[in-house]
């Protein structure tokens, strides 16, 4: 059988989810691309209904089958081939990085049939599997910047003490200072008392003495 010309170019993943329901002949192959990581499980679900001519509507069908092919690009290893019922899954894990297509045909072979299939397609394109020794590495390298960190902390711890030392040593002199400023001043008042009653002591005795005479 030959590919449809009509390829679905699906948006670069993550962990993505994307629903679509499309129709073929029972003679066509329908192929989606899927860029893909490696070790990276993807899950289709797709369930499949012929049209009746008798009904004028599409009907399950017990005989209907799906085919599911699942190959690499370019290199055309081929992933996944199998035969399920009109409503099934598959699983698969992408061994490389790259492009995989992902086909889907009925498993109808006469090429003068007719018949009609909506088909509707869930694709599940979950997270790479876990890589032990990149886990160990990255665990390593946060530890690493954790110790860093701590060590930066208690220099900041350090520095803070020191500086709060030093902000204790410079509001007590500055209290002995401003004591001491204000002693002084006391004592400067004080001899300037003294030194006035001195003075009007002496001017007393002074007038007191022209007074006599």
């Amino acid at each position: 059988m030959m590919r449809s010309p009509l390829l679905a170019v699906v948006l670069a993943i993550a962990v993505t989810a994307n629903a679509l329901h499309f129709y073929l002949d029972a003679n066509q192959k329908r192929c989606f691309i899927e860029e893909l990581p490696t070790d990276t499980v993807v899950e289709g679900k797709y369930r499949a209904l012929e049209w009746s001519e008798q009904q004028q509507l599409y009907t399950e069908n017990s005989e209907l089958g799906i085919v599911v092919e699942v190959q690499e690009e370019p290199s055309g290893h081929m992933v996944v081939k199998s035969t399920g019922p009109s409503d099934g899954r598959f699983t698969f894990t992408s061994h490389e990085a790259g492009d995989h297509s992902i086909c889907l045909s009925t498993n109808y072979t006469s090429w003068f049939s007719h018949t009609h299939i909506r088909l509707n397609l869930d694709i599940v394109v979950g997270s790479t599997r876990p890589n032990a020794e990149h886990d160990r590495s990255h665990v390593s390298e946060l530890a690493n910047k954790l110790r860093d960190l701590n060590r930066k902390l208690e220099d900041v711890r350090r520095e803070q003490q020191y500086q709060r030392e030093r902000e204790a040593d410079y509001r007590n002199l500055s209290e002995a200072t401003n004591a001491r400023a204000v002693w002084y001043s006391i004592a400067q008042i004080a001899v300037l008392l003294a030194t006035c009653a001195w003075q009007l002591r002496h001017l007393k005795r002074f007038f007191e003495d022209r007074k006599m005479r």
